[in-house]
C-alpha cells in the first residue's frame, strides 16, 4: 500500500509535527483543522459561528486537494470548548453536507490550539 502526503495552500499550514492529510490506499486521514485563515495564519474571528465556518472551509480545501469532496467523508470528529455550541455546529454543518451524512462525534474539550473554540478532523474514502 502506498502512502502520500496531502498539502494545499488553501488550508492553514501545519503548526506542528503533522501533515494536513495522509492518503493510504484510497483512505485519506485529515488532521485537525482549527479556524485559521490560510493566507495569514490568524484566527478568523472570536465569533463561534465564524470559526465553525472557517474550519469547514479548511476541511473542504484539504479534501479537494486529496482529490475528493465532502461527500467522500465517512467520519468526522468535532472538538468543542463549549458543548453549548452544538446546535450552531449542526446548523453550519448543514450548509456543507446533505444526507447521507458521515458518521460523527462531537465532544467538549478543555482547550484547543491557539485558543480556538472548535477543531475538526476527518476520514475520507475516495472512490476506487
Amino acid at each position: 500500500m502506498s502512502k502520500s502526503i496531502i498539502q494545499t495552500n488553501n488550508a492553514p499550514a501545519a503548526i506542528g509535527t503533522y501533515s494536513q492529510a495522509v492518503k493510504a490506499g484510497n483512505t485519506v486521514y485529515l488532521s485537525g483543522q482549527i479556524p485559521l485563515v490560510p493566507s495569514n495564519m490568524e484566527m478568523v474571528s472570536e465569533d463561534f459561528e465564524a470559526q465553525a465556518v472557517q474550519v469547514f472551509e479548511n476541511i473542504q480545501a484539504v479534501v479537494e486537494a486529496a482529490g475528493g469532496n465532502l461527500t467522500n467523508l465517512v467520519k468526522v470528529n468535532i472538538f468543542l470548548t463549549d458543548l453549548g455550541q452544538f446546535a450552531t455546529v449542526n446548523e453550519v454543518m448543514s450548509r456543507y453536507f446533505s444526507q447521507p451524512y458521515p458518521a460523527r462525534a462531537a465532544v467538549q474539550v478543555s482547550a484547543l490550539p491557539r485558543g480556538a473554540q472548535i477543531e475538526i478532523d476527518a476520514v475520507m474514502v475516495l472512490p476506487e
